[in-house]
């Protein structure tokens, strides 16, 4: 898995003409040095790599959460020891399921800026099973199954045009039967927490996701009173848009 996502970073953002690094220093006078990308379900930290490359050559430091997709204590254990190992102010950064890590574990005081990245968005009492059932089915919901030991997949034969539909079809399709699957309990369990009642938030909406449909994103960014940005790509927007999704990261970042 890890070796397929990395493939497809270094396929999409080949040839992308980076400056020289710059130090911690030389970064705008009272941004937040730190990053901490939290990973969705289905895939691993990986697909965060072409936003951390961009982000990294800027000057801030990059933390690439591994979240164990077994439960949803278990993702915001792994989002909280990573958050425990930065030094000053720090960016939350979540991915489609991380929407709902971030919200849970993004009330540590170093956290000055919550970033969802077509996420999922709970308030206090909501799961993501909640969050479903309030938003209209799309391509990809429908073809989440369990398999007998409760883990959640997307049907493989849909993930490339539900999830990654602007990839190149042979890495949509390695990924597609390499998931790494969510357990059922994550998908059942609520936030006791929202951070996003406290700290200032963005949001990037697809508006091509077959995932979460984009009107389902667009009201979790108003509920939460996000400043948005949207750009015109899947499910796997931070991969194909990374970009535009470190432009947004970056914003966040000045939050004061």
């Amino acid at each position: 898995m890890r070796n397929r996502l990395l493939l497809a970073a270094t396929v999409l953002v080949a040839g992308a003409a980076f400056a020289a690094p710059a130090r911690s220093a030389d970064l705008p006078k009272g941004a937040a040095h730190n990053i901490v990308l939290v990973h969705g379900a289905f895939v691993d930290q990986t697909s965060w790599k072409p936003v951390a490359d961009i982000l990294t050559k800027k000057g801030y430091k990059v933390t690439l959460v591994e979240n164990p997709l077994t439960s949803l204590a278990a993702d915001v254990d792994a989002t909280r020891q990573a958050l425990a190992k930065q030094d000053g102010k720090t960016v939350l950064v979540g991915h489609s399921w991380a929407g709902v890590v971030i919200t849970q574990a993004g009330d540590d005081p170093k956290v000055s800026a919550l970033v969802y990245v077509s996420a999922f968005a709970p308030d206090v009492g909501e799961s993501l099973a909640t969050l479903a059932k309030h938003g209209p089915a799309t391509e990809g919901t429908r073809a989440i199954h369990p398999d007998d030991k409760g883990n959640l997949y997307i049907d493989p034969k849909v993930f490339p045009s539900a999830v990654a539909a602007d990839l190149p079809l042979k890495v949509a399709e390695s990924l597609a039967n390499s998931q790494l699957p969510l357990n059922h309990t994550a998908y059942e369990a609520p936030v006791d927490i929202a951070a996003w009642h406290d700290k200032p938030t963005f949001y990037v909406i697809s508006t091509k996701d077959k995932v979460i449909a984009p009107e389902t994103q667009k009201l979790f960014a108003a509920r939460i009173k996000a400043k948005t940005t949207e750009v015109a790509g899947s499910h796997a927007s931070l991969v194909v848009h990374a970009a535009e999704v470190a432009a947004v990261i970056e914003k966040a970042a000045l939050t004061k």
